[in-house]
């Protein structure tokens, strides 16, 4: 039988539950680190966000990153511009500066005209002012909140307000991980980056909403009985999904880490890389906290109401009566003797001799109490003589 059948049937388990501090403290470290970050590095935004201008050439001959900053600083411009290469071979060149004026525009675009023979109609200058880059900023933020509002009415309605909880907690986990590594990374963040942002957020919400709905279909009408509690049933749940998990995340990381090795080492395509990272790292930290965030949040939420306090009170009771049975009975069949506490101890034998000696007190006393007490049975008189019914046989008749 396969791991997968084996952990779907039960008959192989792993104690994701039990083991949620753990978890917790991981994935604590994971975020005061990427907290840090954003905090004491931030972000490198792209023109996008912050304004600028950008210029893209592809020259007639080889050249390097070194002499395309030195042309445009050449031109005029103060601060050191930020210049990357796409593609192999001769390549292209995207040099991204701070906000010009049009006229140190045209200045460096015709700088890099002469020093690379080519047109300067060819380079295509482009300029976002701070403005505009500031109201990306505002309508990405505002689409953010307005996904997080339907996602947590849709799962309310789906589900239960405490699901919807523990689901939103995990996307803010996944979502601070992945600010985290591109601010560690350092690459720039643009409207291919948001994007991808609000594409890992679903992928996040679907595996959870995966799991959740298993840990619903095995905990229906658990409270009323007293063989498993709430996180003995969400754990079994994940285990049930958790090759589905696997399968789930592997089949979507493998294309999205094609494309980072693709758009990083072979192309230097810069919107490429910048939707693919953000991607894999999303994706990898969604089928995470699905499995060791969102449901161990869920059972310490679950396992605060009273009938599943008092679940685990009833299951935990009758795990230790059929343990204590089970030492009664290896105890009796050994001759030896069974432990009760520390005010006293009780010989097998003894407890079945008291046993069978207040089972049978009521018999007693019921034929007590009837009248006359209980008598024997009269014994049947023997006829005298033969079968006439004459005198014994030792007497002789007159």
């Amino acid at each position: 039988m396969s791991l997968a059948s084996r952990l779907y049937n039960g008959e192989t388990s792993i104690d994701f539950i039990g083991r949620r501090r753990t978890w917790y403290l991981i994935s604590g470290a994971f975020v005061l680190i990427s907290l840090g970050s954003l905090l004491f590095q931030g972000f490198n935004l792209g023109v996008d966000f912050k304004g600028g201008g950008v210029f893209e050439f592809t020259p007639k001959a080889a050249t390097t990153v070194t002499e395309v900053i030195d042309t445009v600083r050449a031109a005029g411009v103060d601060s050191t511009p930020v210049v990357e290469k796409i593609g192999g071979g001769v390549g292209t060149y995207r040099v991204k500066t701070e906000e010009l004026t049009s006229q140190e525009v045209s200045a460096v675009a015709d700088r890099l005209a002469t020093r690379y023979g080519i047109s300067p109609d060819s380079i295509n200058p482009t300029s976002v002012s701070p403005t505009w880059g500031r109201q990306i900023t505002k309508k990405a933020l505002t689409g953010l909140i307005v996904f997080l509002v339907l996602v947590i009415a849709y799962i309310s309605m789906r589900f239960e307000p405490k699901m919807a909880t523990a689901a939103i907690i995990a996307l803010l986990h996944d979502i601070l991980i992945t600010a985290g590594i591109y601010s560690i990374v350092g690459f720039e963040v643009t409207p291919s980056t948001v994007i991808a942002f609000l594409t890992i957020l679903g992928y996040s919400l679907y595996d959870t909403v995966v799991v959740f709905d298993k840990v619903r279909e095995n905990t229906v009408g658990l409270a009323g009985g007293s063989r498993m509690d709430y996180s003995t049933a969400a754990n079994l749940s994940v285990n049930q999904t958790l090759m589905r998990s696997i399968n789930t995340s592997l089949t979507s990381l493998l294309p999205v880490g094609s494309l980072l090795f693709v758009g990083v080492f072979l192309l230097g395509a810069g919107s490429l890389k910048d939707l693919s990272l953000s991607l894999f790292v999303g994706i990898a930290t969604g089928a995470y906290s699905s499995i060791f965030v969102a449901t161990p949040l869920l059972t310490d939420l679950k396992e605060r109401e009273p009938q599943f306090k008092a679940l685990r009170a009833r299951v935990a009771a009758r795990q230790s009566a059929v343990a204590a049975g089970g030492r009664v009975a290896a105890a009796g069949a050994g001759g030896a003797t069974v432990s009760v506490g520390r005010t006293g101890a009780a010989k097998a034998p003894a407890a079945a001799a008291t046993a069978e000696t207040e089972e049978a007190a009521p018999a007693k006393s019921a034929a007590a109490a009837r009248p006359g007490g209980a008598r024997q049975q009269p014994r049947p008189q023997k006829r005298k003589g033969g079968r006439g019914g004459g005198r014994p046989s030792g007497k002789k008749r007159r």
